[in-house]
Formats: structure tokens, C-alpha cells, sequence
């Protein structure tokens, strides 16, 4: 049964017990999602996939955005504090997640709910009933406290509470059964105890495969080894292209709706570039289309094959003169980077190139007396263009 196969890698109580609960009929099916940032990427994707197939099988889809317990930040896998979100923050970031999820799921079918709703309206006396279902050995238990505590690291009481919210998220709304990735099996458990005893028969939990970066570290927006979902096609394909060969196992299984014969047969092709071509052609396609996906490929190899430059470079307007390159590159955010904080980053990592010289200081000086190409890596290129009448034309607007 694909259902309990594809992608997973535990089932709790046994994939037996969620069998029989399947056989019941329709089941509310959980999944919490924290508004860390405001991007999915693929490797959040990879549940959303599998709560996809039970959707398609006639189950309810509950999801629940972690308004409140973003405050606190999920300490799974985390060896430091999570920095505090403020509200408007959380705000900004769950403003898309409906329509990018709506990629994968018909959000028209879908329960949605903010931890809020209930978390905001909970007295100090049902904190600390809640609080009596954990205790501190279960908690140090959890191997990324074991390790905090080994390293003599910090670990907040707002860390400990964590489990215990996410946990009563699954008796708010009656969860038959909770997804999530294989780091949340602390949390997912601690909803089967909540829910006993609160008198809710405990959900059954399933968890799927782990996606890492495309460094082969944690997949991590702040890294930047990330494929976002709503990446552009180009974009999307350039970065898997540059994915670690020894990753694409990983890939082609969680980020693909490829069969398994489907993934031998790419798995089998003897030139590794080959094997990613196949691989990113069918992630774009399965959130851009084929014609996109298509195109993609085309570009890529007009550009670093051929090594033509991409036919929709856009151009940036400022006035001649003297820029730092972290200037530059701020001015191009909307192009190239998100916030000037992100602009220094990639700088200092090495990849910002001008005129395809690498540049490693944010403060080096560019003098703009003529185009100049800024890009990102080498899929993102913008043409800095000096052109005193444009800018002017640009202000009275």
C-alpha cells in the first residue's frame, strides 16, 4: 500500500494500528507547520506530498499554522535557543503559505486553523495541567537536550513547553493521525500522550524521510542550501544542477512522484550531470509544468554549456557614479536578494560576481560608467545600467 510506503519512515503505534484506523473511514489528518519564514521549500514539500495521497483517499486534511508556538520556535534538532518572533513578523510569514501549499493540496478541502485560536484563550491553571503530562527526565531524554546539556548549552523552560503546545494542538482538534518529518517524532509522540489524557483515543503518527540541503547539510533557509517551491523555474533548476551526486537517491525518491521503477531506470544512467538533468526537470515540472520545465533546461544548457548568457536578463537603472557592491546588490533585491542582511551574506560567501569577478567584500567600490552584469551564483544575472535620464523619468513616476 503505497500510502504507508512511499516516503515513510515511521509509523506509530505499528502500521497495523493505522491500518485498522484506516479502515474505519474518513480520519482527520494533523499536521502543524511554524511560521519560521515565509517560503516552503521542498523539503517541508515532502509532507505535504503525503498528506496529498491521503487527501486523495478520502481523508480530512487539518492544518494548523503555529502562530502561537512560533513564538517559542521548535526545538527539534536546534543546539541553541530559536531567536524570538515578534507578531508581525509570524504575520508576514504565514501570509503565502496557503497559496504555496495550494501547489501540492486543494486547499478547499483543507481544515486550517491558527494554535492561537486556542493557546491564546489557555489560563496559567491549564498550563500547568498540561505540564503535569511531561516530565523534565523525558524531556533531557530528547537527544538534542542530552547534547545541550552535555555541551553546556542553554536550554529555555519556553523549550520545554514546546511538546507540550503541539501536543495539545492534536486534542483541539481530534486528530486521527499526525505527519511530520522523522526530527518532530519528540513532538508527535507527546501528542499521543496529551491525548490520552485529556480521554481522546491517541492518534497514530507517521513520519517521513529527512531531505537534506543541497550541501548536504540540514536543509536551512538561513544556509541558503534551499529549493524553495516557489522558486522560478530557471532558478529551480540551476540549483538542484548543483546538488551533491551523492544526494540524488535522497532526491529522486523525496522530492519526485517518479515510480520506483521510474527512479532505477534514472539511477541507472552512467553520467552523473545526466542523472541531475532528469531530476531537475521533474521537480520544476511537478510545481512549474512541463513547457516551464522544458524551458528550463534549455537555458540552463544555453548558459553554462554554451555559455551564452540568459535571454531575460533584466536591467537595473541608477545614476553614474561610485556604488559598494552591497549597495548594488541591495538595489536589485526584488532580483537577487530578499533583505540587505542576505545581500552581505552572499557577498562574504563568495557568491556575488561583477562582470564575473568574484568579490568578497561588501564594501568594495564599483564605478558605474557603463553596464555592468551583478549576479548571484551564476543563475541570477541583472545588468546594472547608467542612464541619468531613465532614473529621472523613474522618480517623477
Amino acid at each position: 500500500m503505497e500510502l504507508l510506503e512511499r516516503n515513510v519512515e515511521t509509523v506509530l503505534p505499528s502500521k497495523e494500528a493505522l491500518e485498522k484506523k484506516l479502515q474505519k473511514g474518513k480520519l482527520r489528518i494533523k499536521h502543524g507547520i511554524d511560521p519560521t519564514g515565509p517560503k516552503i521549500h521542498i523539503g517541508r514539500a515532502v509532507v505535504l506530498w503525503k498528506l496529498r495521497e491521503f487527501q486523495d483517499a478520502g481523508h480530512k486534511i487539518v492544518l494548523i499554522f503555529g502562530d502561537f508556538t512560533a513564538r517559542i520556535g521548535d526545538p527539534s534538532d536546534k543546539d541553541k535557543r530559536r531567536p524570538l518572533l515578534s507578531e508581525d513578523q509570524i504575520k508576514v510569514n504565514t501570509a503565502g503559505y496557503l497559496d504555496q501549499i495550494g501547489r501540492i493540496l486543494d486547499t478547499s478541502k483543507v481544515e486550517v486553523h491558527y494554535n492561537s485560536e486556542w493557546h491564546g484563550a489557555m489560563s496559567e491553571a491549564d498550563l500547568i495541567t498540561l505540564a503535569r503530562l511531561l516530565t523534565v527526565n523525558q524531556m533531557l531524554a530528547r537527544r538534542n537536550f542530552s547534547e545541550r546539556v552535555k555541551e553546556k548549552k542553554e536550554i529555555g523552560i519556553d523549550e520545554f513547553l514546546y511538546p507540550l503546545l503541539q501536543g495539545y494542538d492534536s486534542v483541539a482538534v481530534r486528530a486521527d493521525v499526525e505527519l511530520g518529518g522523522s526530527d518532530q517524532l519528540f513532538n508527535l509522540q507527546a501528542g499521543r500522550i496529551i491525548q490520552e489524557a485529556y480521554g481522546q483515543e491517541p492518534q497514530c503518527i507517521m513520519t517521513t524521510g529527512m531531505l537534506w540541503g543541497l550541501d548536504s547539510r540540514k536543509m536551512s533557509t538561513s544556509w541558503g542550501n534551499v529549493v524553495n517551491i516557489t522558486d522560478e523555474p530557471n532558478e529551480m533548476y540551476g540549483k538542484l544542477m548543483s546538488l551533491n551526486d551523492e544526494l540524488m537517491p535522497n532526491y529522486l525518491r523525496l522530492t519526485t512522484r517518479l515510480s520506483e521503477q521510474e527512479i532505477k531506470e534514472i539511477e541507472a544512467i552512467a553520467h552523473p550531470k545526466k542523472r541531475k538533468e532528469q531530476l531537475a526537470y521533474e521537480v520544476v515540472k511537478l510545481y512549474h509544468g512541463k513547457g516551464a520545465a522544458t524551458k528550463a533546461k534549455e537555458e540552463f544548457k544555453k548558459v553554462f554549456t554554451q555559455k551564452e548568457l540568459p535571454i531575460d536578463i533584466k536591467e537595473v537603472f541608477v545614476e553614474k557614479g561610485l556604488y559598494t557592491v552591497h549597495d548594488l546588490l541591495s538595489r536589485c533585491a526584488l532580483m537577487l536578494s530578499n533583505s540587505k542582511s542576505e545581500a552581505r551574506r552572499l557577498i562574504l560567501q563568495g557568491g556575488v560576481r561583477v562582470n564575473d569577478e568574484v568579490v568578497t567584500s561588501p564594501s568594495q567600490l564599483i564605478q558605474i560608467t557603463k553596464p555592468i552584469l551583478l549576479s548571484k551564483g551564476k543563475r541570477n544575472i541583472v545588468k546594472i545600467v547608467p542612464n541619468y535620464h531613465e532614473v529621472q523619468k523613474r522618480k517623477k513616476a
